[in-house]
């Protein structure tokens, strides 16, 4: 008999999963038996990435599309994992933007929008998770004196917010603030076996790192892509798949005494 898959009969939503490290995280998902919701601000890769993974399992995958920033809206994503495949177990927040400017320049629309997406996101996706997540296992707990199973929120923040990156205040802000939700609510929701984690990624090969474009809001500056290659020891940039694999443990049984951690997936990266 073949061994079951890590995350067999398991409901996922996975936030800006229509392309990068999100996309790569759905697919992964679905290979190894999870049925997932994908969320994007934009419809048309939120869809691509869908077809996607049901071309790799068959209805195993649904497309969202609408901004983390709006509690309403998160309210109806993680509802839509309820109406399509009857619950909540696994939440994975992925959603993320820049908006690099030296913090002497910086405007208030960069500084809102990146708090927005990345801090607030998540928050409002935990939040509208809980029915789902908390409540579910609460009612198991009271009514049969422990927890069915292990149900999991993996959150990301990054490695350039642990070390500090000219340009990016508003982004390492947010990520570090995602840390400190992760520590709260692995406290708060520990008595229901909930397990939340983080993951910050390395220089990961995605459309926000690649090499930036004159009058681009994303990418980074080539002379910049250099000096950190120069200082990974495995000598080569991370790739969607090397974060997915890790948000995978940190989905599946195999880390279900693991919770309110950060794990670097950086190849090594030296961080000062």
């Amino acid at each position: 008999m073949p061994p079951m898959s890590l995350l067999q009969g398991r409901v996922a939503v996975v936030t800006g999963a229509g392309r990068g490290i999100g996309r790569a995280i759905a697919e992964l998902f679905v290979s190894e038996g999870a049925r997932v919701v994908i969320n994007d601000l934009d419809a048309a890769p939120a869809a691509e990435a869908a077809l996607r993974c049901n071309e790799i399992r068959t209805a195993a995958a649904v497309a969202s599309a609408g901004s983390v920033t709006d509690p309403k809206y998160t309210d109806a994503l993680m509802q839509a994992a309820a109406d399509a495949f009857g619950g909540l177990d696994i939440l994975v927040n992925n959603a993320g933007v820049t908006r690099d400017r030296m913090s002497h320049k910086m405007t208030d629309a960069d500084w809102d929008t990146v708090i927005d997406v990345n801090l607030r996101g998540t928050f409002n996706c935990i939040r509208s998770a809980a029915p789902l997540i908390r409540e579910v296992a609460k009612r198991e707990l009271e009514q049969d004196g422990e927890v069915a199973y292990a149900r999991k929120i993996v959150n990301f923040f990054s490695t350039a917010a642990i070390r500090g990156n000219p340009g990016q205040a508003n982004y390492a802000a947010a990520k570090m603030g995602n840390v400190g939700l992760t520590r709260v609510i692995a406290q708060e929701w520990g008595r229901y076996r909930v397990c939340v984690n983080a993951v910050a990624p390395g220089f990961t090969e995605t459309r926000m790192t690649a090499a930036k474009e004159r009058g681009s809001d994303v990418g980074i500056p080539e002379a910049q892509r250099e000096a950190t290659l120069a200082r990974i020891p495995f000598g080569r940039f991370g790739t969607p798949e090397d974060v997915a694999r890790v948000v995978l443990f940190l989905s599946s049984p195999l880390s279900d005494y693991v919770t309110g951690q950060e794990i670097n997936v950086s190849g090594g990266l030296q961080i000062p």
